[in-house]
Order: C-alpha cells, then structure tokens, then sequence
C-alpha cells in the first residue's frame, strides 16, 4: 500500500477511525479521544508506509491496520494521566537527553539491591551518584533456572515474583520520575522463553497462535538456514535450532529456551505492540530494544540486518508515537558498524549503544595506541540530529571486538589476528597482561571468543596493578564526554572484581558473563568516601569527572571533532565552540608523553584545566603523566 497523497491517508485514517469505533462505539466521547486521533492523523501513513513491504501483499492488510490503531488505542487510553503530561513535555524539548545532565546507570535489581522494594530504597544513592536514568535488567517473569539473565521472558505482564510484583514496579518507576530519574526497560522482541503462554499454545497447534514461531517438521530447512546464519552462542547451542519432543525444530538463535518470534505473522506484531505499549505505561521512558539485527529471517542470509528489520522497527516507533508518544527506542545492535548506524534515526531508535567505541576503549587500553580509536570518533561517531550515543566501558553483555576489518587494514592492522590478541590479552595469555578476563564463547573452529570480566579486573585491579584505578577512570573519561549518553554498569564506581563463585552455581556454570554480574560489594560501597581505599579513590575520581561534566555545556549534545596529538598513544577531540571550545586528551600509555607545541598552534597559548583547576600553558607543548586525562578549557583565537 502505497500513500502518495494527502487524500489517500485522510482516506486510511477515516476507514479505521471508522472501525475503531464501530468496536469502541464510546470512544468518541472520551476527553483523550481527539489527542489520539490527532497523533494517529500524524502517524497512520508511516505505520502503512513500513509495514507495506511486510505485510502489503496481504489481502487483509486493512484489517491488520484496524487491529494496530485498535492496539494503539487502547494503549493510549490505558496511559496514566501523569505519563501524558509526560510526553508533552517530551515532545517540547525533544533533545531532552542530549544534555550534559544526563547520565545513565544499570544493574541488575537482585544482585544489586535484592528487590524492586530495595532499588526504591536507593533512589538516594542514584542521586548522590547523578544518575538521571536508570536500566534495570529485565525484572519480568522468567525461568527460574534457564533465564539468560532475564532475557527468556515467560510473560510482559508479570515481574519475576523474587523480586516483587507489578504495582512494585509501577511505583518504582513513579518514584524514579519524581526524582529525575528515567526508569529504562528492556523490550525483548526477538523471541521468548518456552514457558511463554504464547509457546505453549503454538506447540499445542492452537488456532491463532500455531505461526507465532518459527517450527519446522525435519531437518530440511533448519539445515539450509543453518549453512549461512551464525552460531551466536556455539559452547551450549550449536546451529539455530532445536529440536521439541515430539521431534520438530524450532528457531532459537540464542538459547534452546528463547524461541523466536515470527514476524511473517502480522498477529505477532500486534500482540508484541501491545507488550510494548504495556510496559511504557508502567512508566518505562526508554525501552532497550534487544537483538534488533535477528528479527527477520530469509533463507540464503545471515538473516541479520535485513530490510524488514528496520521496517518493524520502525512501524513500532510509529506505535508508540500514536500511544506513548513520550517513548524513546535505545538500540542495542552489536553488529558490524556500519550496520549499528542503520539502526539510529528520529523514527527508528533515538538512542543506541556504542558498540566500536567500547571496543576500541579496550583496544587502545591493550596495544596502547590510539589510531583505531582515534579513526573511529573522527570518521564514525556522527548521528542525525535528534539521535545520541549510550557511551559505555562495559554492560552485562561480553565483550566482542565489534571493529570493521576494512578500518583497521587501513592502519596496517589485520582483523582476525588482531582479535587473537586482544583476546589472549584480556585472558592473562599474554605475557605482562594486566587484565584477568574470562573467556566467553571460545570458538575454536572459527577463531571467534568475546571477553568476560568487571571493569576493574580487566583494568589490573584483580593483582593491584599501580595503574588499575588510573584506566578506570580513564576509560570513564572517554564515555562521560565524547557526547551522547554516559552509562555506568553499577559496581564498577567503587571498582568490584570479578566473582569467579558464578562457576559454583549449576544454573550459571556455562555461561561466564556472570563472573561480571557480582552481587553488590557492600564493603566496597563503605569505603566509597575514604580516600585513602581503592574503592574511595575509584569513587572520587568517578564522581569528580561526573560533576565537571554537568557544570560544563560544551560536553552536551553529540558533536565531535577530531583532535590529533602527535602521539600515539594520546587520543584527542575538541567539545563545544568558540568560547566553550573544550579539548579532551586521554594517554593510554603508563609512560609519561609529550606533545609537541606544533599540535596547540590552532588555539589560544593557555587553558584552564577543568578536572584539576590548574592552570596549563602550551606554547612550549605539553607534558601529560601515565594514564593521564585532560579536559582544557581551550577557546578559539
């Protein structure tokens, strides 16, 4: 279907407003109707617009529109009043989260602070630390064995019961708001776990949900999707299927208990929108919209990345700005990057995370040179207006070396050989290594591994390397001010270690990503304001680069130009303009480096030095420590 004219949507609009209210026939009457229909005025085309080349060939594609706008409404009108005034203030200042007053955090609310009841109870801590924005990992109904961390969700509707129900939800994210502070969601689209009502209804072949997943009588298909998809998770789930007891193969990319969707069934759709429309009325402001790259699937791909993926996405988008119109979309693509980039868009995913420049943190940190990281923020890290990065130094995720290999040849750097390294580094398999990572999904048949470990371990911490506290906070630096949004995985500011017990429990034992998931380090916490402790010096710093950041505007919004030092192991980039102008440099050497006065000839002669309050000349060049970090005042002439 194809919308070429004002006529034509107006023509769409009247059609299911029509049928709306044939099956809501009071509707109209309602305060909130003409604000409704006044965002689906705005909105309908482009939900027909990308859900045309899904679902146009359908002779039923008006009706599945009528069922959307229906999904939509009902969305809306199940909107709590204060999450309406919500989106209007949301749609006034639509760069609200481009500010240098944001500032993310995440955990999870088990490990961390034991329930829902006790993440309220540390709103206090939140606001000391200066988070304005708060990812708490999946809190829904899962198994309670095979979870993967909360990502095999039985049901949208239900909070995992260990860690309180939905009202406790409700009212955290309520109290959240009051104080600043945005309550982020994930939304796991892509699949749910086997014990999902949906699951259990399309295995007994339940009329209406029997193509809600993708089953498969034999092996012929599995096994021509199979020679070109890869393994995401080889050590425990070879292949993408898996095979039920009554002999049929089901898609499960991830996990044999996280069974994918299928979106080639409109009803799938529907039914995830109003999941969606669900959790942003319990007060979600950001949904973390996980695995985006896998949601389509055509034989002969990698069935990654595909058209029809962007297409939903979108469609959702335009979901929410029919009924929660205040909702941002986070990215989470850990894909090659120029296809994390497809992903970022006002009417995609405003926000996403910074798969390569994570990466890249690691990288310089291990060869301590900056030219990767260096190419990637001069040529990669512009956005589209109305769009920004979640900068982060890790998650709950692994670590993979998400670089382009077309990047680095132009370095001299060889891609495979080069993540050879980096992985035998963050595994203590080099020598001199400072880091005691854990291998995650070692791949011997394809070279591939990805890096498990907490910040601080990774760093040098774990052998109390002199350095360590120095490269935590350096890596810090970089994601609290090369602009978008900072995110800080919680326990990382008072620097906790691995927990290598994650092996002692049957139900973690195979996936080593929970070595840097540890329960909160009260200890660690006690010592947050001593200055003479590791974790108070880790604290300190932290808070110290937190709190220059929201006194200083040029570090806001997303635009970055490139700065380079002469050195290569210094990174640099200017922040701001004219009078604000703010340059960053960052040593990834525990060597002292000078930079040449030549490089600071584009600028005044001195600078204030924002972290310290010191004073810096630079007409004789410039002398930075190990691990040193600046952030120079530094207006132009």
């Amino acid at each position: 279907m194809m919308l070429t004219t004002d006529h034509q949507q107006a023509l769409l609009l009247g059609h299911c407003s029509a049928a709306l209210l044939k099956r809501h026939p009071r509707a109209a009457a309602r305060p909130d109707w003409p604000a409704f229909q006044e965002r689906v005025s705005r909105h309908l085309g482009t939900l027909a617009a990308e859900l045309a080349p899904v679902y146009g060939q359908r002779e039923d594609f008006l009706q599945v529109l009528d069922m959307l706008v229906e999904t939509a409404w009902r969305g809306w009108r199940d909107r709590p009043a204060d999450l309406k005034r919500l989106d209007a203030r949301r749609e006034a200042d639509p760069s609200w989260f481009s500010s240098e007053q944001m500032l993310g955090a995440v955990c999870y609310a088990d490990l961390h602070w034991g329930d829902l009841q006790g993440v309220k109870a540390q709103i206090p801590y939140l606001k000391e630390l200066g988070a304005t924005y708060l990812h708490l990992m999946p809190p829904f109904k899962c198994p309670q064995e095979r979870s993967d961390g909360g990502y095999a969700v039985s049901s949208y509707r239900e909070v995992n019961p260990a860690l309180g129900t939905l009202a406790d939800l409700r009212a955290l994210a309520t109290a959240l708001r009051r104080q600043g502070i945005s309550l982020v969601l994930d939304f796991i689209f892509n699949h749910t776990s086997n014990e999902h009502e949906w699951a259990q209804r399309c295995v007994a072949g339940e009329a209406g949900y029997e193509d809600f997943y993708l089953l498969f009588p034999d092996r012929t298909l599995p096994d021509a999707y199979d020679r070109t998809v890869r393994e995401i998770f080889p050590d425990q789930h070879p292949g993408a299927f898996t095979q039920l007891e009554d002999g049929r193969w089901v898609w499960t990319t991830f996990n044999s208990f996280q069974w994918d969707l299928n979106y080639a069934n409109p009803a799938v759709f529907n039914a995830m929108a109003g999941e969606m429309l669900a959790i942003a009325n319990l007060g979600a402001e950001v949904l973390r919209m996980d695995a985006v790259a896998f949601i389509w699937k055509r034989l002969g791909t990698s069935c990654e990345n595909l058209p029809e993926a962007h297409h939903l996405i979108r469609a959702f988008n335009a979901m929410a700005r029919m009924a929660a119109p205040g909702l941002l979309f986070k990215s989470e693509a850990i894909v090659h990057p120029d296809d994390v980039v497809k992903y970022i868009g006002p009417g995609e995913c405003q926000i996403s995370y910074n798969p390569l420049q994570m990466a890249l943190l690691w990288n310089s940190l291990a060869t301590r040179e900056v030219n990767m990281l260096q190419q990637a923020l001069e040529e990669r890290h512009h956005l589209p207006e109305g769009t920004a990065w979640v900068n982060y130094v890790r998650s709950h995720d692994d670590i993979g070396w998400t670089f382009a290999d077309e990047d680095a040849a132009r370095l001299g750097i060889q891609g495979f050989d080069h993540r050879r390294f980096l992985n035998q580094f963050y595994v203590n398999r080099f020598p001199d290594s400072f880091a005691r990572g854990v291998p995650f999904q070692d791949n011997p048949a394809t070279g591939d591994c990805r890096i498990s470990g907490t910040c601080a371990s990774l760093c040098g911490l774990e052998q109390d390397d002199p350095h360590a506290v120095a490269r935590i906070l350096l890596l810090h630096s970089v994601a609290l001010s090369t602009g978008g949004i900072p995110l800080i995985y919680l326990g990382d500011e008072v620097g906790t270690l691995n927990d290598l017990g994650f092996a002692d429990d049957p139900a973690r034992a195979d996936d080593s990503r929970w070595v840097h998931r540890p329960r909160r380090n009260e200890a660690r916490y006690a010592q947050r304001h001593d200055a003479a402790s590791v974790p108070g010096r880790v604290h300190a710093g932290l808070r110290r680069l937190i709190e220059v950041r929201r006194a200083t505007p040029a570090l806001g919004g997303g635009r970055l130009v490139g700065f380079r030092s002469g050195s290569p192991h210094v990174l640099g980039y200017l922040r701001g303009e004219g009078a604000q102008r703010v340059l960053v440099l960052a040593s990834f050497s525990e060597h002292a480096q000078s930079l040449h006065p030549v490089v600071f000839s584009g600028g005044v002669p001195s600078g204030h030095e924002l972290l310290t309050g010191r004073h810096v000349t630079l007409h004789q060049g410039l002398q930075m420590a190990a691990y040193e970090v600046l952030w120079l005042h530094w207006p132009q002439h």
